[in-house]
């Protein structure tokens, strides 16, 4: 079966509309070792100069952040405690908008996915986080700048998951009142959405 790209045009809203849509969608990741992909089950809006908690947060413009800056549709990958979190660009140029992937449904390459998680995690486990499903998938640092309508690292339409909830984004104490902004995304009671 084909799993096509969304289109760029998709991206190009808010970082708060990209987030909620990308629930139920297919990231899929394909590398030597074979294709790994799993249903987009938990995301995070980060909105930019205004947001306290967004890395762009007054338009701070580094080489890390660089790729916010550029059009809608690019990923944008971070280290933080040496695991990679995957994030894609929304908005459009100038404005400096990302939604960060959180968790994912295994869905192809469950076996390959366990292998890069250790084979005694137990299914729930492997994708549950930003940084475990990255490493299930395949997710690098070498995917930062990737557009992600094309090979290797892309994302199709999925399934439809009708219970969402929203939420405080998780992990950002030190960001003011934008700690509490309900802009997480999850499908309720869901295996794989991260802690909290």
């Amino acid at each position: 079966m084909e799993y096509h790209p969304l289109p760029l045009e998709f991206y190009s809203q808010s970082s708060l509309h990209v987030a909620e849509q990308l629930i139920g969608k297919l990231l899929i990741k394909e590398t030597q070792e074979g294709i790994a992909a799993g249903y987009i089950v938990e995301t995070e809006a980060y909105a930019g100069p205004e947001d306290q908690a967004a890395h762009s947060y007054n338009n701070r413009r580094t080489p890390r952040t660089e790729v916010m800056f550029g059009p809608a549709g690019y990923i944008y990958t971070y280290q933080m405690h040496t695991h990679c979190l995957v994030n894609v660009v929304a908005a459009t140029v100038d404005i400096p908008q990302a939604v960060l992937i959180r968790g994912v449904e295994p869905f192809i390459g469950i076996d390959l996915m366990r292998r890069r998680r250790g084979e005694s995690k137990p299914d729930r486990e492997l994708t549950n986080g930003p940084g475990k499903l990255c490493k299930a998938l395949g997710i690098t640092m070498n995917d930062y700048g990737h557009c992600v309508t094309e090979r290797p690292l892309w994302i199709s339409e999925g399934k439809t998951f009708t219970e969402i909830t929203t939420g405080p984004r998780i992990g950002i104490p030190n960001s003011g009142e934008a700690k509490d902004y309900p802009w997480r995304f999850y499908v309720s009671g869901h295996p794989n959405v991260s802690r909290g």
